[in-house]
């Protein structure tokens, strides 16, 4: 979960923290095939892609169809532009259908789909709630009971209605809005996956913003290495590395983290955290700080870790067990951070930590 920075940035979610960090390549310059790289920014956020194959097609071709995929995105989904699609739907008060795309309905019903899983605690529609909480601004204000049932009334990811048919979504209620910022690296690693395995690539490691999608091995036949970053920053500022971990799942592992730490309101001694749970309308109050969750599809582990952030360790736990999720938790407890795998992760063979 991140406060929404730029598209890329998880509702709830501190940009940098709980991110994931890539080892270095070693690459034998003289050994074909070669280890490619692509980096840049975009999003509000950086990206590193490596990737190889036996067939390469030249960087600059790679390079250009991330690039056009990356303004197809940005088109439909960032809600800083004012002509992309989703931001036309916010401002839009009709409640009459729209077309749109397929990759928006799925979308909406992954959303919905986890929003019902959660017990509510997953909602891409909850944008309202932190300006009333006036955390956009830095000014808190910490609503009356009244002015949060009112709000709540009119927000839901239940409200949003589709047509998977005929491609069309409608919203029942005129000033409701989107944000898919909490599944948005999710969804551009898996745009930038498809790009590299349209081109043939099979053996590839995309790191969007932090979250990550690994495939197939490096090109002298070692596993791709990974690992989760430390809530707490190195006494610099600089990011250290909290768990590190082979990826041992070839067929394609996602690797999606959201965290959180030290951001909180006080109100006469009273901490708020920035993290508000959709169901209450409130600030969560339990001390998880990150949760990773690694999966096939990153829009869902993407949604996910962010909807972990929400429901904390023990909920989180639970539902984690009842949906058979793989969910790395690290507690902030005294200011120390305790670690905690869910049932799935222990028996999981996806990964294997050092």
């Amino acid at each position: 979960m991140s406060t929404s920075i730029k598209f890329d940035v998880k509702a709830n979610k501190v940009a940098g923290f709980g991110a994931l960090l890539m080892t270095t390549f070693l690459v034998g310059c003289s050994e074909p095939p070669k280890l490619e790289s692509v980096e840049g920014y975009a999003q509000g956020t950086t990206y590193q892609i490596s990737f190889w194959s036996e067939d390469a097609v030249p960087v600059t071709e790679i390079q250009t169809a991330f690039n056009d995929t990356l303004t197809q995105i940005d088109k439909e989904l960032s809600t800083y532009r004012p002509d992309s699609f989703i931001s036309e739907f916010n401002r839009s008060l009709s409640v009459a259908w729209q077309p749109t795309s397929q990759d928006f309905v799925d979308l909406v019903k992954i959303a919905q789909d986890i929003h019902a899983k959660s017990e509510g605690c997953y909602d891409p529609t909850i944008g309202p709630l932190f300006d009333l909480w006036g955390f956009k601004t830095d000014k808190l204000h910490v609503p009356t009971p009244e002015e949060l049932t009112a709000l709540k009334s009119e927000l839901g990811i239940d409200k949003i209605e589709i047509d998977e048919e005929n491609l069309r979504v409608r919203k029942t209620r005129p000033f409701l809005q989107l944000d898919f910022s909490s599944m948005g690296e999710g969804y551009t690693i898996g745009k930038l996956s498809d790009v590299l395995e349209t081109k043939g690539y099979d053996n590839y490691m995309v790191q969007f913003g932090g979250d990550m999608k690994i495939k197939g091995h490096k090109p002298n036949g070692d596993k791709w290495r990974v690992a989760i970053q430390s809530p707490i920053p190195s006494a610099d500022g600089a990011p250290k590395v909290y768990q590190a971990m082979t990826v041992v799942d070839e067929n394609g592992v996602t690797l999606d983290t959201s965290g959180t730490y030290n951001r909180y309101f006080d109100d006469n001694g009273v901490e708020y955290s920035h993290i508000i749970n959709p169901s209450t309308g409130k600030p969560i109050t339990h001390d998880l700080v990150s949760a990773s969750v690694l999966g096939t599809d990153p829009r869902i582990s993407d949604a996910w870790a962010t909807t972990m952030l929400c429901l904390g360790p023990l909920e989180g736990a639970k539902i984690a067990k009842n949906e058979n999720l793989e969910v790395f938790f690290i507690e902030r407890k005294n200011d120390k951070l305790v670690n905690a795998s869910s049932a799935a992760l222990l028996k999981t063979n996806r990964i294997k930590f050092d």
